[in-house]
């Protein structure tokens, strides 16, 4: 039986070595064991955050071994196995499902625009691969299309493994629309505005903030659960700060560069990003400016979840 998702679920980067030629996988190791101490109830691997489009072939089978293996039923792992070739969206995600994967998150395809039409075949044809469930990614900011609620419930109705959606189209209504759309059946991941979302019907939060703060950004989910939301609230206060600050004068994926340098901040050292993004070295005085400003941001969330005790 195919293990159910809900909470807060990390999208972790993934680390390379200092020179960024491999994966650095002794430190992936490190950063799963801190995860699952601190009680992260779930791990995304290969996502934006992943720069999945970053690494081979190879690192992937690597990749998707490790933290299968590694995490070893400790909490499930969904596999990022988007493509913008739907055979090869098929391959990734057959290959994540062989290796252990608990589920799987997948983009449209990406840069082509597809028809409504063209991501239904693409989805389908992964669907008639697999069998585990799937999580729909929708984020028209880097696929360039917006799935409606309508296509999203289509989807969810009609393929066996579609099961969840990250939505993150910033329409905070989406979220309603799609599970009633779906009857539902559609279970929404937040993709921003935890809160918000999960009043409107959210189970989960796809969370970036995992990376260097695993405990406090996870912690908001389980206040939620319990009713508190003015304490989740004030959790997430300094966390969306910390999201406006790294998007300062960035693109929509600033996160995978101060992700990593605040994890190594944290005490979990994970690499530099690879090209073409711009690596935290790279920034100079500008990434340092912007970590002086950051770190207290990190520190206060860490103090609220302190705080407020379950």
């Amino acid at each position: 039986m195919a293990k159910e998702f809900r909470g807060s679920y990390t999208v972790s980067v993934t680390p390379f070595t200092e020179d960024g030629s491999g994966v650095d996988f002794g430190a992936l190791k490190n950063f799963l064991d801190w995860q699952i101490e601190v009680g992260v109830p779930g791990i995304i691997a290969l996502g934006s955050t992943g720069e999945f489009l970053a690494v081979s072939d190879e690192e992937r089978r690597q990749l998707v071994e490790t933290y299968v293996n590694h995490i070893d039923g400790r909490m499930p792992v969904i596999i990022g196995t988007m493509n913008a070739h739907t055979p090869n969206a098929v391959r990734h995600s057959r290959q994540a499902e062989d290796l252990g994967a608990d589920g799987l998150m997948i983009i449209p395809p990406y840069y082509y625009t597809p028809t409504d039409d063209e991501i239904f075949r693409y989805y389908e044809a992964i669907d008639a691969a697999i069998s585990i469930p799937v999580m729909l990614y929708n984020n028209p900011f880097t696929s360039n299309v917006d799935m409606s609620a309508k296509l999203q419930a289509k989807l969810c109705l009609e393929l066996e493994s579609v099961q969840y959606v990250k939505e993150s189209s910033m329409h905070l209504s989406r979220v309603p629309e799609v599970i009633e759309a779906s009857g539902g059946r559609m279970k929404v991941y937040a993709g921003e505005w935890v809160v918000d979302s999960y009043l409107l019907g959210a189970i989960g939060y796809v969370n970036p903030f995992g990376n260097y703060l695993p405990r406090a950004s996870g912690r908001i989910f389980e206040l939620l659960e319990a009713g508190r939301i003015e304490d989740a609230r004030a959790i997430w206060r300094p966390i969306d700060r910390i999201e406006h600050t790294i998007a300062e004068g960035h693109p929509t994926y600033g996160h995978q560069c101060y992700s990593k340098a605040l994890a190594a901040a944290v005490g979990h050292p994970m690499g530099d990003v690879r090209a073409p993004l711009t690596t935290y070295a790279e920034l100079g005085e500008e990434g340092r400016e912007r970590m002086a400003r950051l770190m207290p941001l990190v520190e206060e969330a860490e103090s609220l979840a302190d705080s407020f005790g379950l």
